[in-house]
This record gives C-alpha cells, structure tokens and sequence, in this order.
C-alpha cells in the first residue's frame, strides 16, 4: 500500500484504508477501504479537501523514493551481521514478504 497526495491518484487505484473528511476526522467514512477510485470521486474528495489517500500496490514513483530493490538491498546489508542467527533470519523473512507485498500488490 502506498500513501500518496489526492492530485497523483487516478481512476481505478483502490483505497487500501478509508478516506474521512479532514473536517471531520471522527465522523463517519467519506469511502471505504477497497472502493475503486473514479474521476468524479477524486474531483468530490478534491473538493472536500483531502490531501493524501492510501492506495493499494505502489502505482506511483515519488521523487526520491526508494525502489523495491533498493529497499531489498538495504534488508539484507541490515540483517548481514546477524547472518547465522535463525530466528533472525526469519524476521528479516517475513520482512521481506511484507515488503514485497506493499509495493507490489
């Protein structure tokens, strides 16, 4: 999932959390988790002004933000010392696929 500004989202990205009005944090959701963006429901939250959405996948490349593998590179030179350690291994496993999991899908 991939937390982007409302004026890079385009028609069919699907939320991945709900969006409230920014009004009105604690009222009720403005639209859910899982509902596929439209050009009309993007121009509706413009006007309501929100700022960001949370999206599923990672659809779009932020200046300056690392790619997947450069994420993946960091992951091992962060675990390398800990190499012979199993369990930590394991952490650094299911890390990875989280990781892999957010920016892809």
């Amino acid at each position: 999932m991939q937390n982007i500004p409302l004026a890079l989202a385009r028609p069919q990205m699907v939320l991945a959390r709900i969006v409230t009005n920014p009004n009105s944090p604690d009222g009720p959701p403005v639209c859910g988790k899982g509902i596929s963006l439209t050009e009309s429901l993007i121009d509706r939250l413009t006007r309501m002004g929100v700022q960001s959405i949370t999206v599923e996948g990672h659809p779009v490349i932020i200046e300056g933000e690392r790619t997947l593998d450069e994420m993946l590179t960091k992951l091992d030179e962060r675990f390398r010392r800990v190499a012979g350690d199993s369990l930590m291994m394991r952490i650094k496993e299911i890390y990875k696929s989280r990781l892999i999991r957010s920016m892809e899908g």
